[in-house]
């Protein structure tokens, strides 16, 4: 090769780097998933506090393996399972040990019932002897192996069934379920999404009884959905769905006595009407059941310990609050039965120690900062270890804490975002941390003083694959709003010229306790947002007053009033946003999906002086038309509040459109209900208002499945361009 040839190569070499270098981000390469993060799936700590399992799939073999790590090496130790080896099975999902870890749930066949609710054919694998069982030949819910691992109970059409697996012989618990009347044992429609859980049984550490909770929907109103499939008719979904100041279902808690065979319903000393139970969980006593009973308004909660040897009851906890309290699964009992329990009731999320009868021993923590996840106790150390916020909002750390409340120490330094997954005797814990500049990083750290033991696994080739396209900084800060230092971030164009005017593209969702500014790495919007940076426009987000992790009295002071402060936050960010040299002005828009499409609403038509448009997706649009428990827990009843109802609810407001507003639904969408778009577009068109809309048939609240996705944002960068862009461009022409 001559000396011209070599400069010709070279000088192709570098202008391919800078082209690289240069790659702009499409909606194609977003949604095709080239930028996943990898993880740790299915991790589970194992009893001997060494170990740990993950859950591995070969895609070239289609073979599912469970195998076993050592913290200390991370080397891989063995498989504990392997689906080759298996005959009576392909492969499996999911996997879930029974207590004493001598047995396995193996997850082969799932099926979406709800959001968070599947029907699932199961296999029980014994360790042992690798013998498998078959649950059941039809598909159940919620397959839980008893604690001694020597039988299994399970949800089948309202009822709750136990298979004992020396045997095989399975017993009926209950016989009256039956579809949208009774429920026993699986939560219905609204404490599932609500109370977040499915499981509405639990067994005792004897391995002998089973409390579960019954629910009798037959009050509560039908909401019905077309399905438009494929057939030449349409068929309906039709399930209960209590919209707010509506019929709940009538619920109550029951015990099935094994060895009995005795069915009985457990009762407190206290008579409570319209009420909900959230959690039941059995104390280390095996006759002793904790319940946790709420009123309706979900501002009084009473933590009961049910002595079901007597059928007698003691009320050890009664919190109340002027707002709301919140449902948590962080009731811990220890040894004694004393227990930990956490509370905003000092204004800010804390640990507390109580002791079995419900004296308070002490808090725990305390400051103005907040306690995010409480990861356990290790009764050997007497240490508790948490996440919090106390190095900023937006970022979150990993602590411990003694007991009494002393020799408190961080053990994860790197800012960011930070989570934790303990060994179960609390050895070591596997960080996974983030941050709006660093992808996953899966970290192994001693629990006891908080060094760092070895890298696990990262996402540098992410990061690589990122850092070759254009990308802007992710700029953290706060806006003085209305009284309040406002959370912000910012992404301008790479190229940013201060000398020029800027669109304004805002995104929020704003419900109550929620957050959006916070330092962790992208999601997929986020992607779209460096994409449109790109297009230069400037994207921003704000978390307004009624968002979390600032305190009891920033998140509830939204209480009653929904989409009033936080209206008024958006609005008024955005005014001085727009006064920025940097900003025009005169094209501000706004979007939000669910909460943030009713805010994206509200904002448009409150502030129609402030925003040239909005996108709507899945919004609610009028609180009338969403849950109880939900709705109630901010807003009580529309009997009670109607004026809260109606004067935050962006249907009442069609008449003051003044931009260009784009509305967006899935019809399948069984939590906010399309109805709610459909009584929009009546209430635009009534007001003889210009507006588009998007419908997608049989999605549910997340609109995806096959193309759907692709075509969702390509509709929406569509808009933008049209609505505030320089020029008519489409995404089809950038792409």
């Amino acid at each position: 090769m001559n000396f011209r040839q070599v400069v010709a190569v070279f000088g192709f070499l570098m202008t391919s780097m800078v082209f690289y270098q240069e790659k702009q981000i499409t909606l194609q390469d977003i949604w095709s998933g080239q930028f996943r993060t990898e993880g740790m799936q299915a991790l589970h700590s194992m009893d001997n506090g060494t170990q740990y399992s993950v859950l591995n799939f070969d895609k070239k073999t289609r073979i599912s393996t469970i195998d076993i790590y050592d913290y200390k090496t991370l080397e891989k130790v063995k498989t504990l399972v392997s689906s080759a080896d298996i005959a009576e099975i392909q492969g499996f999902l999911d996997y879930a040990f029974s207590a004493d870890e001598s047995k396995v749930i193996l997850t082969t066949k799932s099926e979406p019932v709800f959001r968070r609710s599947t029907l699932g054919e199961y296999y029980v694998y014994d360790i042992a002897s690798k013998k498998v069982t078959k649950v059941s030949d039809d598909l159940v819910q919620e397959p839980t192996l008893s604690p001694d691992g020597t039988k299994v109970a399970y949800g089948l059409e309202n009822n709750l069934f136990v298979k004992d697996l020396k045997s095989g012989n399975v017993e009926q618990i209950t016989t009256d379920g039956e579809k949208n009347k009774i429920i026993n044992g699986i939560t219905d429609w609204v404490y599932e999404e609500e109370f977040a859980f499915v499981r509405a049984f639990d067994w005792n550490t004897d391995s002998n009884k089973i409390a579960f909770i019954r629910f009798d929907e037959t009050d509560v109103p039908e909401f019905s959905m077309d399905v438009y499939g494929s057939d030449l008719y349409q068929t309906q979904h039709v399930f209960k769905y209590p919209k707010a100041g509506e019929a709940n279902s009538k619920i109550s808690l029951h015990l099935y006595d094994l060895n009995s065979k005795s069915l009985k319903e457990l009762k407190v000393d206290k008579a409570y009407e319209d009420f909900y139970i959230p959690r039941i969980k059995w104390t280390n006593d095996a006759e002793v059941l904790s319940a946790q009973y709420m009123n309706r308004h979900q501002n009084e909660l009473d933590l009961w310990m049910i002595d079901t040897e007597s059928m007698t009851s003691k009320n050890v906890l009664a919190e109340k609050d002027k707002a709301y309290i919140d449902v948590t699964d962080n009731l811990t009992f220890l040894k004694d039965n004393s227990f930990i329990w956490t509370s905003e009731k000092d204004g800010f999320n804390h640990i507390y120690h109580y002791s079995n009868d419900g004296e308070l021993i002490n808090q725990v923590t305390k400051g103005n900062w907040e306690v995010t996840s409480y990861y356990g106790f290790n009764e050997k150390s007497n240490t508790i270890y948490y996440q919090s916020t106390e190095n900023g909002s937006i970022n979150r750390a990993i602590y411990s804490i003694k007991l009494n409340g002393k020799n408190k120490k961080r053990l994860t330094e790197t800012e960011g975002t930070n989570s934790a997954s303990f060994s179960a005797d609390y050895t070591y814990f596997i960080n996974t941390h983030s941050s709006a500049t660093s992808p996953q990083e899966y970290t192994l750290y001693d629990a006891n003083t908080g060094d760092v033991i070895k890298l696990i696994k990262d996402n540098d080739q992410l990061a690589q694959k990122v850092g070759s396209y254009v990308t802007s900084k992710k700029e953290f800060s706060t806006i003085n709003v209305n009284g309040n230092d406002l959370n912000m971030w910012m992404i301008k164009p790479a190229d940013f010229d201060p000398n020029r005017e800027y669109p304004l593209f805002m995104y929020q969702y704003s419900g109550p306790g929620s957050q959006q500014v916070a330092n962790r790495w992208n999601s997929a919007n986020d992607y779209w947002f460096q994409m449109l940076a790109q297009q230069d426009y400037i994207v921003v987000c704000v978390d307004g007053r009624g968002t979390g992790f600032k305190g009891a009295d920033f998140k509830k002071v939204t209480q009653n009033e929904l989409g009033k402060y936080e209206v008024e936050d958006q609005i008024e960010a955005a005014k001085q946003l727009g006064n920025r040299d940097y900003i025009d002005a005169s094209r501000i828009g706004i979007w939000g999906w669910s909460y943030g499409g009713f805010m994206s609403s509200n904002v448009l038509f409150k502030g129609n002086d402030v925003f040239k448009m909005a996108i709507a997706v899945a919004p609610v649009t009028s609180w009338r038309f969403y849950d109880t428990i939900y709705t109630e827990r901010y807003m009580t009843t529309p009997q009670e509040n109607p004026s809260g109802y109606d004067e935050n609810s962006p249907i009442n407001h069609v008449n003051k459109l003044k931009g260009d507003y784009l509305l967006i639904h899935g019809t399948g969408d069984d939590n906010v209900h399309v109805q709610n778009t459909m009584r929009m577009v009546e209430a635009l068109i009534q007001a003889d208002k210009q507006f588009e809309w998007m419908i997608y048939p049989d999605k549910n609240h997340s609109i995806y499945g096959g193309n759907t996705r692709l075509h969702l944002y390509k509709k929406m960068t569509d808009f933008i361009h049209r609505t505030l862009g320089d020029k008519l461009e489409t995404s089809d022409k950038e792409e």
